[in-house]
């Protein structure tokens, strides 16, 4: 037996340290790490699982050539030199017709690996390919309203401070899906006093054990924001102190726009009672570290910019961020000030067309001058995590696109690909990580060889780019060497790190106990953002209803996408035992509408809207309201009834960052 300390790969803002515990080759425990203080010994219900998912028998073993048409997922095995020698062959061939630009190819985030994520798009970036603009799916929303507000390269609240605190905020954050670590802080701040109040559209967790849940209408959090703000002011609950000294344009917003969010006003919007809107109110004047947890969810709609600016300014308004165990968390990424550069662009040019992530099938389907030609993918699977899903599959399965895939299982998009090469899970290899949701790095030590014939993204992207001429030196370089490059002239408090000695010091951590920093262009926390009014947007928060809304009568029903607790994407699909646990992809009802429509629980039933029509198992439930159709985790179509959640969900902007609106979805649903 022997125990490795390894780092948690997957999507996750909490990065935990794991243990690995090896027996004879095979991965036979994972546990969390009792030295990190935020992992605190005890890994998530589904990492915790991840031995059975290196040595699932799904796993891609070969590499693979279609033998069949586009999506039948009818492969033949072929030997690496075989597929290297198609890929490069076409590749060159393509380069040479239409130029660079004709090739798209990029790494995702279900692998965090700073090395394994960042040198494959190193190597297209170094062969002046198109670029794709990562994030948009996902984040780039929720980072440029903070951005706006508080400023570029800042983290939030430190997590670990949440144990101070004596008022925690988890709005829109499913912290037992995506955030379990936080929670167990939360449960330390609780035993020393501190009150929980849960605002989320679902039921969560996390609501049914807090103190106060505040059931929110999809898209209005920014007016409960304003609300708050608005019953504040009235009370004299504000800190004028820090207002004057750390805030810019809050008289503006205390004359120009909270005067219009009464209660009265606020409790139509949102569907809160008004009594419940002055209670929090009430509680959120009367603390002094007030800690929220601003979750991404709140960004994935047509306003979702103005919905988590609001949010973030809220502890600005009682001083609560200059605080140590108050203030407000989003990410924590952009805190880590490394040169990323070296590794994700070691050459290339400085410019190169770029690719919206979200608008990626309409991308494939009509760029011209020139078309795209090549697709590689790694490290996600955008035939089901992309918003319309049946434009991103019709983009896909065209003839003429050479796609290649790079994963550890057979994807919904490697079914569509020419070439699907075996990827390594995490504990396959090494590389180094930092968190997006605390302020710890950490080297993450390879725990088994690579299963079967997979390669890890490291060996791929190096390997490729020998055969493609490429003579950067970080393209021979080993994974601590490379680490050493990332580290040349890092910034902030990350830049007091000896990378020699990172590999054997476990999670490190660039925390600090000071209160927020605000790099904007006032240097200050702005509720008037001249950077918005140059773009056109609104410079001061508000709230607005969703068009969308009222642009299709003919769907009732408001689509709320979710984390799985089991599935929360299909990074976990190769595990049976996961599948097991959160069960067929459903749908969730209130008993209300299901009866309105004389639907059942458990029986099969058809989401339908203007884009499509899939099917799910109906789950009749109160943990949401009345117009709510409530869909956990991301789930491939073999598990359905048929189809996947996005393929109703257009691929619309968000009012910041360019963002996918998934919540601004509305359908209907009826008996299969």
């Amino acid at each position: 037996m022997q125990t490795i300390r390894t780092v948690c790969a997957h999507d996750c803002p909490d990065m935990c340290s794991l243990i690995a515990t090896v027996d004879n080759g095979r991965v036979v425990r994972i546990q969390g790490d009792p030295d990190h203080p935020l992992t605190a010994g005890f890994a998530c219900g589904k990492v915790n699982r991840d031995m059975e998912l290196v040595h699932s028998p799904e796993r891609i073993t070969t590499p693979l050539r279609r033998v069949g048409p586009k999506g039948s997922g009818q492969f033949e095995p072929i030997n690496w030199d075989d597929a290297l020698d198609t890929i490069v062959g076409r590749w060159q061939s393509i380069i040479a017709a239409d130029g660079p630009t004709s090739i798209l190819g990029y790494a995702y985030s279900a692998h965090q690996g700073l090395m394994n994520r960042g040198l494959l798009n190193g190597l297209f970036h170094a062969l002046g390919t198109s670029r794709l603009l990562g994030g948009t799916v996902c984040d780039s929303c929720a980072e440029a309203a903070w951005d706006a507000t508080v400023g570029p390269g800042t983290g939030g609240a430190d997590p670990c401070s949440a144990t101070e605190a004596d008022l925690i905020v988890s709005w829109g954050s499913d912290l037992h899906a995506t955030n379990v670590h936080l929670w167990a802080k939360i449960e330390q701040a609780r035993k020393n006093g501190a009150k929980l109040i849960v605002i989320d559209p679902r039921r969560t967790r996390a609501a049914q054990s807090a103190d106060t849940y505040l059931p929110i209408r999809i898209g209005t959090d920014s007016a409960l924001a304003l609300g708050v703000m608005h019953i504040l002011v009235r009370d004299g609950k504000t800190d004028e102190a820090y207002l004057a000294a750390h805030t810019i344009g809050f008289d503006r917003v205390r004359t120009e726009v909270l005067p219009r969010f009464t209660p009265s006003y606020t409790a139509g919007i949102t569907g809160l009672a008004e009594a419940d809107i002055e209670r929090f109110a009430a509680l959120y004047g009367a603390a002094k570290r007030s800690f929220i947890r601003i979750g991404f969810g709140m960004s994935r709609y047509t306003h979702g910019g103005q919905n988590l600016r609001a949010v973030a300014l809220l502890p600005g308004v009682t001083g609560a961020y200059g605080r140590y165990g108050g203030g407000a968390l989003l990410a924590t990424a952009a805190a880590f000030d490394l040169n990323y550069n070296a590794v994700r662009k070691p050459s290339g040019p400085t410019a190169a067309r770029t690719i919206n992530h979200l608008k990626l099938g309409e991308a494939l389907l009509e760029a011209k001058d020139p078309p795209i030609k090549a697709l590689f993918v790694a490290a996600n699977n955008p035939a089901v995590t992309n918003p319309d899903t049946a434009k991103m599959r019709a983009a896909l399965a065209r003839a003429d696109l050479f796609t290649v895939v790079h994963d550890p299982f057979l994807s919904m998009t490697a079914r569509y690909a020419d070439i699907v090469l075996p990827a390594t899970t995490y504990l396959e290899t090494e590389d180094f990580y930092r968190s997006y949701g605390t302020y710890y790095m950490q080297y993450g030590h390879q725990v088994i060889a690579p299963q079967g014939q997979a390669w890890s993204n490291i060996r791929l992207a190096q390997t490729l780019a020998g055969r493609m001429g490429l003579t950067d030196p970080v393209f021979s370089m080993g994974q601590r060497e490379i680490l050493k490059q990332m580290f040349q002239g890092a910034g902030g408090a990350a830049a007091a790190f000896d990378p020699a000695t990172l590999p054997d010091q476990g999670p490190v951590s660039i925390a600090s106990k000071d209160g927020q920093v605000f790099r904007t262009p006032s240097g200050k926390l702005e509720f008037v953002s001249e950077t918005l009014a140059a773009q056109g947007l609104p410079a001061m928060p508000d709230w607005e209803p969703d068009p969308e809304a009222m642009h299709h009568a003919r769907y009732p029903l408001q689509l709320l996408t979710t984390p799985g607790y089991f599935q929360s994407h299909t990074a976990f699909s190769g595990v049976a035992f996961l599948r097991g646990r959160e069960g067929a992809p459903c749908a969730v009802l209130h008993p209300q509408d299901a009866a309105a429509r004389g639907l059942r629980d458990g029986q099969a039933v058809r989401l339908s809207n203007q884009r499509g029509t899939i099917g799910l198992t109906l789950h009749v439930r109160d943990e949401i309201q009345p117009g709510v159709v409530l869909v956990p985790g991301q789930r491939p179509d073999a598990e359905a009834v048929a189809g996947t959640v996005n393929m109703l969900c257009a691929d619309s902007f968000t009012d910041m960052g360019e963002g996918a609106t998934y919540q601004s979805t509305w359908l209907d649903v009826a008996a299969w």
